[in-house]
């Protein structure tokens, strides 16, 4: 007689990658490890995504940067799934937090009465993107990684930030942020 631990059992011994049942049952596999090249991946493509939302902000006006910003937030980040803990860069007072789709779309882009404070962060005429990672942890379908992210505007300026991005598989294996933290890095007095 075979006998089966029941999902929540083996959830409990930490076996999240797998759910469904053995082939040997006839039921499929579905693996949600992620891996590093999916992090890497997610990371490279968030700066491509940034760099493409000023880009269209330049060539086709601010309606081309939000059809993007939107396609954006749409694809990448985890709203699909509930809350995302998102705290943008630029942000204080009670508009700190971004949990909603609505929110982060002022953010990246303006233009919500809702959100008067918000210019358009991804509009600020981004060139160039880059990341480094302090530390990746992978823990089965979650990823957290902290590192600088630098931007270098149409002037050559660079700006750097510090950036915690925490990463899930939805329920169709795609990678999803669920977590963006971001802040300037700290500049003691002298």
């Amino acid at each position: 007689m075979k006998v089966r631990a029941p999902l929540h059992y083996a959830l409990a011994l930490g076996l999240t990658a797998f759910v469904g049942l053995s082939q040997a049952d006839g039921g499929k596999v579905v693996n949600f490890n992620i891996t590093e090249a999916e992090v890497a991946a997610a990371q490279a493509g968030w700066g491509e995504a940034l760099l493409q939302i000023s880009s269209d902000n330049r060539t086709g006006g601010i309606e081309k940067a939000t059809a993007t910003a939107k396609a954006v937030l749409d694809a990448a980040y985890g709203y699909n799934l509930g809350p995302v803990l998102f705290n943008p860069t630029l942000t204080s007072g009670e508009q700190n937090f971004r949990t909603t789709h609505e929110g982060a779309l002022a953010y990246f882009v303006g233009g919500n009465k809702d959100f008067p404070s918000d210019s358009g962060f991804a509009l600020n005429d981004w060139r160039k993107y880059e990341y480094k990672n302090a530390a990746v942890l992978i823990n089965g379908d979650m990823a957290l990684t902290m590192g600088n992210v630098m931007l270098t505007d149409k002037d050559g300026n660079v700006t750097t930030v510090d950036k915690t991005w925490g990463f899930k598989k939805d329920d169709k294996g795609a990678l999803r942020i669920v977590l963006h933290h971001s802040s300037l890095p700290f500049t003691p007095a002298k």
